[in-house]
């Protein structure tokens, strides 16, 4: 009988070692379940520690259940709960999960966002999307919005001249569309010095007269900055003098996608009726046709002061392409047309 009830002791000894003891091997010295050899997991602003755990039975890297446990086992309440990019790797302890989310050990604590050569805040929002936890489709329709765009002070069609293209750091993961966009005006304000006010008020230019002139500007010398200054020089001369922009680039923005790719334009796409078309309208177009750089606005700031009113392409000299001839008068325009042409016509042949 001794042994019979020492066997049946030992027994449930076993049994009751495996019962407290599992959970307490499974906490500190089990492993998640993750297959590959790492994974980002994104823990949006608001999420409860029901959705965290809806989150890694989702995806496979924990059961929900236990983590449930494990959370009330480290304490890991609510209130503690921190949004972010925590990156989970093959190998990681169930404990040393608990304890990355609790602490908000985040993956991402110093994120550097990237947008330059935008077309326009679509564009814009997809590239700056990836690196913060508003997605592009909230950034648009927040920038959009109508208070925002009163806020700010602009107009829809001169928004995009807020967002100053470069990098920037902007600190944690979990920036919402509005925070996004206070600080791109925190850093407008800041490109906005007296002194370059001064300047555009020299030129009687608002700041997004600046950014829409800019964007012509870069639009129509893609290739070589170093001629920004002068053909700056040669749309001032035009503002000053009322004479009409004629940049083959807003003409071609009234067309949209219909000219995509499209390098030559003829007589028709010059007459699309088009407040951006300054071909028929004088004066600047109603906002920027493309994201402005900062490198272009100072360019537009710091104009050659010359007397052109014409440019033209160039034909290509010691190979170097896509250059520009410019005149004064229109004799001199003609004439640098005419070598254009000439060299044009040489390739058909």
């Amino acid at each position: 009988m001794k042994k019979v009830i020492i066997l049946i002791l030992i027994i449930a000894a076993g049994i009751g070692g495996y019962i407290f003891g599992k959970p307490y091997y499974d906490l500190h010295f089990s492993t998640i379940q993750l297959e590959e050899s790492e994974k980002l997991v994104f823990i949006p602003t608001g999420s409860s520690l029901e959705d965290i755990s809806l989150l890694l039975d989702k995806e496979e890297i924990m059961d929900g259940d236990d983590f449930i446990f494990f959370a009330a086992k480290l304490d890991f309440t609510e209130d503690k709960v921190e949004p972010g990019k925590y990156l989970m790797t093959k190998g990681m302890k169930n404990k040393n999960l608990i304890y990355a989310l609790k602490n908000g050990n985040q993956e991402l604590k110093d994120v550097r966002i990237t947008f330059n050569n935008c077309a326009d805040i679509e564009d814009m929002a997809g590239k700056v999307a990836p690196y913060i936890e508003a997605d592009s489709t909230q950034i648009v329709s927040y920038i959009m919005d109508p208070n925002t765009i009163e806020k700010y002070g602009f107009r829809t069609e001169t928004i995009s001249a807020l967002f100053l293209q470069d990098t920037y750091e902007v600190g944690e993961w979990d920036m919402s569309a509005e925070e996004f966009v206070q600080r791109m005006a925190d850093e407008y304000k800041k490109f906005w010095t007296a002194e370059r006010k001064e300047k555009a008020a020299n030129y009687n230019l608002k700041q997004s007269d600046v950014a829409t002139l800019a964007s012509i500007v870069e639009a129509e010398q893609s290739a070589h900055s170093e001629e920004w200054t002068t053909i700056a020089g040669l749309y001032l001369n035009r503002l000053r003098t009322g004479t009409p922009l004629q940049s083959d680039p807003t003409a071609k923005f009234c067309w949209g996608d219909e000219l995509e790719g499209v390098n030559r334009l003829l007589k028709i796409h010059m007459q699309r009726d088009c407040p951006y078309n300054t071909y028929l309208y004088k004066g600047l177009p109603p906002g920027p046709i493309r994201m402005a750089s900062k490198k272009a606005m100072d360019a537009v700031l710091n104009a050659e002061k010359h007397n052109y009113i014409f440019m033209c392409a160039a034909p290509p000299e010691d190979g170097k392409y896509g250059l520009h001839n410019f005149a004064v008068t229109n004799a001199q325009h003609e004439a640098n047309a005419a070598k254009w042409y000439r060299y044009m016509n040489s390739l058909d042949r």
